[in-house]
């Protein structure tokens, strides 16, 4: 176990930034986000889990969700495994505390305040290899701001490579800090900003007591099963899809191959189709591979009694699928 907690911990991202013990953390962090644009002076932690508004819906629960002291709503999440349909997930937290301010009566006017999205992730986006994803929503052709009533900030970590000499902004100081945080032998930036102090209090695995100390060693070790099995799925996903794109391939590259070979010759058309089949086949095999990859990571975590809902978050898949596992 490192000197200090591991923030991708689900207990470690909530004791750096989600108690009122250590809120001028996730305070001081926002504003190094949002530098330039606006200042968070004070803030209010709610309830992170919004019930549904009608019978039989899925309850949404966030990690972090907050309140600024002008009224803005802020959700911030660490998802370390990668999901399908992520970005969409996304939203739709983000339309849900859009309207649960709504009010009932005619007075009001839909005067609603802002709603930031800030998720961290451990994963790159499909089709983006940029480390900070900023999401606004503007016109399409002049790119000028529309409303400033949602915001979406994704970060992705991989993305990040600098080192503690590198960075030059206390935003990425922050960044590189939570990164390496669990493997970190002395607490950095402390002589430049002094909220890494309080950082270095609050993340130190010795200032746990016994019943913290536990709960800590829970979350680590919950987060460590979940990747271990996400890494080996990912391996298992990939022999069963060569395996099944070949055997895939060959019936395919066989029959495209007899159809070529018509107008080039039956030995060139049994290459090219094979060439082709193979093509396909890997693709399939790829699709079924991460369906097998997601359904044993369910699997696994239920098998260590995680709880569906936050396997559900984790997976993508329905609480319906995850109890037929």
């Amino acid at each position: 176990m490192g000197k200090y907690i591991n923030p991708f911990t689900d207990y470690g991202f909530k004791k750096i930034f989600g108690q009122e013990l250590s809120k001028d953390l996730l305070i001081d962090f926002l504003n190094d986000l949002l530098e330039g644009e606006r200042v968070i002076t004070d803030l209010t932690f709610l309830n992170n889990e919004q019930l549904p508004e009608w019978e039989d819906a899925r309850a949404l629960i966030y990690d972090i969700y907050c309140t600024t002291d002008t009224g803005e709503k802020i959700i911030v999440e660490m998802q370390n495994k990668s999901q399908i349909h992520f970005k969409e997930r996304a939203l739709f937290y983000l339309s849900h505390a859009v309207a649960r301010q709504g009010q009932v009566g005619c007075l009001w006017n839909f005067d609603i305040k802002a709603v930031y999205g800030v998720f961290f992730m451990n994963f790159l986006l499909k089709d983006n290899v940029q480390f900070r994803t900023d999401v606004i929503l503007a016109d399409r052709e002049t790119g000028k701001l529309f409303t400033d009533k949602m915001r979406q900030i994704f970060l992705a970590l991989p993305v990040f490579k600098k080192e503690e000499e590198d960075c030059e902004t206390n935003f990425e100081r922050w960044i590189y800090t939570l990164k390496n945080m669990e493997t970190l032998q002395r607490m950095p930036f402390k002589a430049r900003k002094a909220v890494f102090e309080k950082l270095e209090e609050i993340a130190s695995v010795s200032s746990l007591n016994e019943e913290e100390h536990e709960l800590y060693w829970k979350s680590l070790n919950a987060y460590r099963t979940a990747l271990s099995v996400h890494e080996a799925s990912i391996e298992e996903g990939k022999e069963i899809g060569i395996e099944e794109g070949k055997a895939i391939g060959k019936e395919i590259g066989i029959e495209e191959g007899k159809e070529i070979g018509k107008a080039i010759g039956i030995e060139e058309g049994k290459e090219i189709g094979k060439e082709i089949g193979i093509r396909i086949g890997i693709e399939q095999g790829r699709e079924e591979g991460k369906r097998q990859q997601t359904l044993s990571i369910a699997r696994t975590l239920k098998q260590n009694n995680i709880p569906p809902s936050i396997i559900a978050q984790s997976t993508g898949l329905s609480l319906e699928e995850i109890e037929a596992l």
